[in-house]
């Protein structure tokens, strides 16, 4: 019995040591982008990297274990192309004085993918190589360049450093950040404004012109017009009620919310207006 834990405990034993190529994940906000790149880190360990361990004019896993995968949380230009918000992994062919870069959208790869499908690259890019005046240890993927409207994707090893410029959508997000909050409250402001105001007895004329604006914003929001229609009959305003509850009570039903239809019925039901 005694033999038998001792092996037990044995096989069940693991033994932990560091990886050949740690993993590794940067994150960088590029003007209003996320950007994420998560990667392991091969070191030189005294070999000859570009043109012996890594061929040249041969797809590279760019790193080591599982390809290396870059996500932007909005579309992002680069080269030509649009690369939707999304993930991608990065494939590399280097070369003595460029690399080919490609962003690849099937993630799932360990290394270089079994059968390479041309339909899956989002974008190709030629980026030039630059020589480094000291060796780079360990491969080090960085973003570089950093400005509002982009940034570079370096990618640094031996003596080696190559560059791929991105764009991120800054410019568009801001002026709609701008133009939003400049031009006032959304119906949704409204709406939560209104409620808040009825729900907790304050002043029902401004919770009215609350909710007067948020559905004139959002008439079809039938959520809002049931709302609307509960300001009024609390003020007392019967007919403004029946005619809000009626609306709210089409929209409902054109949208398939049986609840909402129940609830605007069951209102005017009350209400005498059915």
């Amino acid at each position: 019995m005694l033999g038998s834990l001792v092996l037990c405990l044995g096989l069940q034993a693991q033994v932990t040591t560091p990886q050949a190529s740690p993993s590794s994940t940067l994150k960088q906000q590029v003007g209003l982008t996320e950007v994420t790149v998560e990667y392991s880190r091969p070191s030189m360990r005294g070999r000859t990297i570009f043109g012996n361990l890594v061929p040249y004019g041969q797809l590279w896993r760019t790193g080591a274990n599982r390809n290396t995968m870059v996500s932007f949380s909005d579309d992002v230009t680069i080269g030509d192309a649009t690369l939707k918000a999304g993930s991608y992994a990065i494939f590399t062919k280097p070369g003595v004085q460029s690399w080919e870069v490609y962003f690849y959208t099937d993630t799932n790869n360990w290394g270089t993918p079994e059968n390479w499908d041309e339909s899956k690259v989002a974008a190709k890019v030629t980026a030039e190589v630059y020589a480094m005046p000291m060796d780079v240890e360990t491969f080090t993927v960085s973003i570089d360049h950093l400005h509002n409207n982009g940034a570079t994707l370096g990618m640094l090893w031996e003596k080696q450093y190559v560059g791929v410029p991105f764009g991120v959508p800054t410019v568009a997000k801001a002026v709609k950040s701008i133009e939003s909050v400049m031009s006032g409250p959304s119906a949704n402001d409204y709406y939560a404004a209104a409620s808040y105001y009825y729900e907790e007895d304050k002043d029902l004329a401004k919770a009215k012109e609350w909710i007067d604006k948020a559905v004139a914003m959002n008439g079809d929001a039938y959520w809002m017009s049931r709302r609307q229609s509960l300001i009024y009959a609390k003020m007392g305003d019967k007919k403004g009620a029946i005619d809000a509850a009626k609306r709210s009570l089409s929209a409902a039903e054109a949208a398939g919310n049986q609840d909402y239809v129940k609830l605007n019925k069951d209102s005017l039901q009350e209400w005498g207006a059915l």
